[in-house]
């Protein structure tokens, strides 16, 4: 049976709105890692103009008129075919974009390239109140965009929706609760272990590029698709099919921020380059929600990186590669990746106090969009949280508030993801073992295909055709929950020897 007319019309629309989606990530890109500081400003209106156009696009009546025409048809099809869930995703985002005014996206957009550059400056010089200005932006262009959305019942609702699709208010508050709640005892078990010693000693950056490219070559890297490049804040990036760009920060000192950055990034790079290529050029071809995406980075970096087969593998592959390794042998390098150190730090932070940081960042939010914190209170509040929580004082504002650069882009919202990440995480890799009985051993040899063909047929393939909690059924049977997490926190902590193992 042939394809409706409608169909192709609306494909041919949804092209282009994505290719200027791709542009946008393009330029963002680029203003993170070679972009001079003085084309900030420029960068902004370039922005703003690309977002209106694409906005103009999503919001246009003949979407509305073609999707209404294709409803019938896609009523007949296999509801869980690319087909009928394309119109209902092209349905979601069309109704929820003619909400906001093209001004609005075009501002939002805007004060997200000003307040990178904005960030940047601050970072560099400690001086919060060179950022004030752009954060207090970012808050009210949040609370113009959530009064698009009067039915949702807080406003940080509208926001986390953009992220992490259906996510509330509601359920984060008690699932953050309980789960720093259930963490403490972990932290307080742990945390007065031997201080935990470096992966390497130090190393000429020169060497450690060419280590991780390596590595990652033998991961599943190749250089017609991947570039790797330096940049304040690691991330991924995909402008398009074919074209993954990682970035990482290298330190002398610190060769194992670097490695364990670059393999966060390659996880989220795999789900990005696992799509399926029948959804290109459709809304498809993006990933779900960014709890899922993290869930790829966190597997990578944290249950396969710091696992004790992957090291067996890896630590004899670096010392071919040149690193001076600092560990003695396999378990001492097991224990001291996955060492318990409360630490400022949140993108160095181990897996057990990882999330608390998260909580620290989510009160600061939260608290900002309920008119309860100025922008000027933000270190303040900052601070207290990572004492109480984390019990650690930053010592400056590049070390505390300023430490991300998620608030300069007027991401508020983003950050709760990376909670749901760490949690899905544990959940999959579940499924993973069970559906792959070798994998232990695979790792152990290096045999890296077999986890990511899995990943890729069970999580990546499917793009956006199934909604966060849907696809998260489909891949592991249950729903969210954070059980998974903490079994596997205190097994793995009891194994590597950082805690006593249960009687």
């Amino acid at each position: 049976m042939t394809d409706p007319p409608a169909l192709a019309a609306l494909r041919e629309r949804l092209a282009v709105l994505d290719g200027l989606h791709g542009a946008l990530r393009l330029l963002s890109w680029d203003q993170s890692t070679f972009m001079p500081a003085g084309g900030a400003a420029a960068r902004g209106e370039q922005a703003a103009a690309v977002e209106r156009v694409a906005h103009e696009k999503l919001t246009d009546p003949e979407i509305a008129r073609l999707a209404g025409e294709l409803a019938p048809w896609a009523d007949g099809q296999d509801p869980d075919g690319d087909e009928a869930r394309l119109l209902a995703t092209v349905r979601r985002d069309h109704e929820k974009a003619v909400r906001v005014p093209a001004a609005l996206a075009a501002d939002m957009a805007r004060a997200s390239a000003l307040g990178q550059q904005a960030w940047l400056e601050a970072k560099e010089a400690g001086d919060f109140a060179r950022f004030r200005g752009a954060l207090e932006r970012h808050v009210e262009l949040a609370h113009r965009y959530a009064a698009c959305f009067p039915e949702a019942a807080h406003p940080y609702d509208a926001m986390l929706d953009n992220y992490e699709p259906g996510l509330t208010v509601a359920e984060l508050r008690p699932l953050l609760g309980n789960l720093a709640a259930r963490l403490a005892p972990l932290v307080a078990a742990t945390a007065d272990g031997p201080d935990p010693g470096p992966l390497a000693e130090p190393v000429d950056v020169d060497v450690q590029r060419a280590a991780l490219l390596a590595v990652l070559t033998q991961m599943g890297w190749d250089d017609a698709n991947w570039r790797l490049d330096p940049s304040p804040h690691p991330f991924c990036s995909s402008p398009g099919i074919g074209d993954y760009r990682l970035t990482t920060r290298y330190s002398r000192q610190d060769f194992d921020f670097a490695f364990y950055s670059t393999l966060h990034e390659y996880g989220h790079g795999l789900y990005e380059a696992g799509i399926a290529p029948a959804l290109a050029g459709t809304p498809l071809h993006s990933a779900v929600g960014l709890g899922v995406h993290e869930s790829q980075s966190r597997l990578w970096e944290n249950v396969v990186g710091r696992g004790r087969p992957f090291l067996r593998w890896l630590l004899p592959r670096l010392r071919e590669l040149g690193i001076p390794l600092a560990a003695a042998g396999v378990e001492t390098a097991y224990r001291d990746v996955n060492a318990v150190r409360p630490s400022l730090i949140r993108v160095d932070a181990d897996e057990t106090t990882y999330n608390l940081h998260i909580v620290v960042r989510f009160e600061v939010e939260l608290a900002l969009l309920e008119g309860k914190l100025a922008a000027a209170e933000v270190p303040g509040a900052f601070d207290a949280g990572m004492s109480r929580l984390l019990g650690v004082e930053p010592p400056g504002v590049a070390e505390g508030a300023l430490q991300d650069i998620h608030w300069g882009l007027g991401a508020l919202g983003y950050f709760p993801t990376y909670t749901l990440g760490n949690l899905m995480a544990a959940q999959i890799w579940e499924s993973a073992r069970a559906g792959l009985p070798g994998l232990d051993e695979d790792l152990e040899a290096g045999r890296f295909g077999s986890l990511r063909e899995w990943l890729r047929e069970t999580v990546h393939r499917h793009g956006r055709k199934f909604p966060p909690r849907e696809l998260l059924r489909r891949v592991t049977g249950g729903e969210l929950s954070s059980e998974p997490f903490l079994a596997y926190l205190e097994d793995k902590l009891a194994d590597a020897g950082v805690m006593p193992a249960k009687a």
